[in-house]
């Protein structure tokens, strides 16, 4: 007896993971509705100076960028009476984005105690390490650089309950990243994948030159 047909094969979800051990409840934000499109810039790090020698050499790995639009709502889960949304709106999750690029309060209170007691060098705190999950083929470790909401519409007391948000993400590479770092080696398995994929394109155009007769250098 044959199975019943599944139905739509299941959509994977993209997310942004905070790798933050002081906040693991709101450590993992996973999107709504995939963004329709990514736009990935990638700057190559070319040596420096006219040596003809070292026109070809690579300083390191590109300067990749990411700009996606990230569409949330809660207009269903209020109506359908969820007790978060219909009490918070998107709060929650506008502000677990906000956190990314926000230091923690513990810290900044830390840092001025520290001052009062004339401290001479205070140390910033650092960011958690954030990773962009996008399928199973593209996991890399990034910053984020900017971070535009636009809230869109309300309920009646003043919830956000639909909104755009703007994300601009640098990938930190392992020029930027230490050695111990997760991201290091998040960012070294990206890469070591990418090229694995990349040998199929030549594998396949050799391949299809084989199986038609032909030449891959033809005049």
């Amino acid at each position: 007896m044959l199975s019943a047909f599944p139905g739509q094969p299941r959509i994977l979800k993209g997310a942004l993971a905070s790798l933050d051990p002081l906040a693991p409840l709101a450590s993992v934000i996973v999107f709504q509705y995939n963004p329709e499109r990514l736009s990935r810039t990638l700057q190559p790090l070319s040596a420096q100076g006219g040596d003809q020698d070292e026109a070809l050499r690579l300083r390191g790995a590109p300067i990749e960028t990411i700009q996606m639009e990230v569409q949330i709502e809660a207009l269903d889960q209020v109506a359908s009476g969820h007790p978060v949304a219909r009490s918070l709106g998107l709060y929650p999750q506008i502000s677990a984005l906000e956190m990314l690029v926000t230091p923690k309060a513990a810290r900044v209170v830390a840092n001025a105690s520290l001052m009062s007691m004339g401290t001479l060098e205070i140390i910033p705190p650092a960011a958690p390490l954030t990773v962009l999950v996008w399928g199973p083929r593209r996991v890399v470790p990034v910053r984020v650089q900017s971070l535009a909401v636009t809230e869109e519409a309300y309920d009646n007391q003043l919830n956000p309950v639909r909104a755009r948000v703007d994300l601009g993400l640098r990938v930190l590479t392992y020029d930027d990243l230490p050695p111990a770092s997760p991201g290091y080696g998040l960012y070294l398995a990206n890469q070591m994948l990418r090229e694995a994929m990349a040998s199929l394109v030549g594998v396949e155009a050799a391949a299809t030159a084989l199986l038609s007769g032909g030449s891959l250098f033809q005049g």
